[in-house]
């Protein structure tokens, strides 16, 4: 998302849906804020940023990860495939291109979007503190994470047609990890 005030400033976000059969979904996510630009400054996330994500994920989830990616520069460059295939517990499947109605984590972007699309804040700082509410009030529905990863038909359990195709890469998985582009 950016927003219109001095400069090109820019929060952005990432996040992943982990599912798994008998537990509630749990939504992990980290923002990133670009104060401008400047020379060499980056304008988001960064693969190092996205393995941090993975490793904070591991660590929280205390187990092997499979990761079902979109096609996002970041997430397929061979930077990111040298950091997938260090870590051991991921597995990484891509998903086909031009397919956001695979990726359940579009749908909190989503979400997000819309409930903040009639609101007007002052400065960066009440819009990160308006999005961190509203994303930790997504965590605690599972219903609603549960409904996002069902009409994406990547969750576990039966699925009511065939899973889409998608394709395998080097490194572990895990459910989708994307960063929201600005708005």
């Amino acid at each position: 998302m950016r927003v219109t005030a001095a400069g090109t400033k820019r929060v952005s976000m990432a996040g992943l849906i982990y599912t798994k059969s008998g537990h509630r979904p749990r939504l992990i996510y980290r923002i990133y804020l670009s104060r401008g630009p400047a020379k060499g400054r980056r304008k988001g996330f960064t693969e190092v940023d996205y393995a941090r994500l993975l490793d904070a994920a591991h660590q929280q989830l205390g187990g092997p990860i499979v990761l079902v990616w979109d096609n996002l520069n970041t997430h397929v460059s061979r930077a990111m495939r040298d950091l997938v295939a260090a870590r051991l517990w991921l597995t990484v499947y891509q998903l086909p291109p031009y397919a956001p109605e695979l990726n359940p984590v579009e749908g909190v972007w989503a979400l997000l979007k819309r409930s903040l699309a009639n609101l007007t804040k002052h400065d960066l700082d009440q819009l990160i503190a308006l999005i961190k509410a509203r994303l930790k009030r997504m965590q605690y529905r599972p219903d609603l994470l549960d409904g996002l990863v069902a009409k994406s038909q990547l969750g576990p359990g039966p699925v009511a047609s065939p899973p889409p195709k998608i394709s395998k890469t080097a490194g572990p998985t895990a459910r989708s990890a994307r960063e929201s582009p600005g708005c």
